[in-house]
């Protein structure tokens, strides 16, 4: 299997980690500890389309999102886990994040 890199281009599955379902939502800090288990342990097994999340260690250490067929391996897609930022006008918001 080859996934596209948004910022390497095409490479060998070898040199990415899968991590896991790309479509739970981290809870807020302050949720009962019911919520946090199942937000970690619990997870489905999707035949079909699915959104993953994998991290491209041999390459750019970047997070990416893949969408892939489970049952094919097919790429339907890839894209940056984190949206690029857009650069904030001239003396607005320096040094802030």
């Amino acid at each position: 299997m080859r996934i596209s890199c948004p910022h390497c281009g095409e490479r060998d599955v070898g040199e990415f980690a899968y991590y896991g379902d790309a479509t739970k939502v981290r809870p807020d800090g302050v949720s009962e500890l019911e919520v946090f288990l199942d937000y970690v342990y619990p997870r489905d097994n999707p035949a079909g389309p699915h959104r993953e999340l994998w991290y491209h260690l041999g390459g750019c250490r970047a997070w990416i999102v893949v969408n892939r067929d489970t049952r094919t391996h097919e790429i339907l897609g890839v894209e940056a886990a984190r949206k690029e930022r857009k650069a904030a006008p001239q003396g607005a918001g320096a040094g802030r994040p």
